[in-house]
């Protein structure tokens, strides 16, 4: 059973940055999977970030992150990585990482519905 475990999260001023992990571990084969991060503020819906393909050719961002986030991944360490940089007060939430069995067959997208394994979540705050 494939387990994920994000860290990293913390508190950051306005402006500065941070990089969230996660780690997986489990009987699987990491790079048939892709991963995606999603994040939930407090009293919102979880939206989707990013998301990386299962050997990391293809990325894809939210508009509210591009530019600022960078998704990358290291299938040696079983580990992708979320750089967080100019962070802003609304990127604060719960940060999830999560992953997709489908990842050799098609292209990522952040969207929830497609992603059957899910971490705990790790919580970062951008104070202004």
């Amino acid at each position: 059973q494939l387990q994920l475990v994000e860290s990293g999260g913390g508190l950051v001023q306005n402006g500065g940055s941070l990089r969230v992990s996660c780690a997986a571990s489990g009987g699987f084969t990491f790079d048939y999977y892709a991963i995606a991060w999603f994040r939930q503020a407090p009293g919102k819906e979880r939206e989707g970030v990013s998301c990386i393909s299962n050997r990391g050719g293809r990325t894809n961002y939210a508009d509210s992150v591009k530019d600022r986030f960078t998704i990358s991944r290291d299938n040696a360490k079983n580990t992708v990585y979320l750089q967080m940089n100019n962070l802003k007060p609304e990127d604060t939430g719960v940060y999830y990482c999560a992953a997709g069995s489908w990842g050799r067959f098609r292209p990522c997208a952040p969207t929830e519905n497609e992603y059957e394994h899910w971490g705990q979540g790790t919580q970062v705050t951008v104070s202004s």
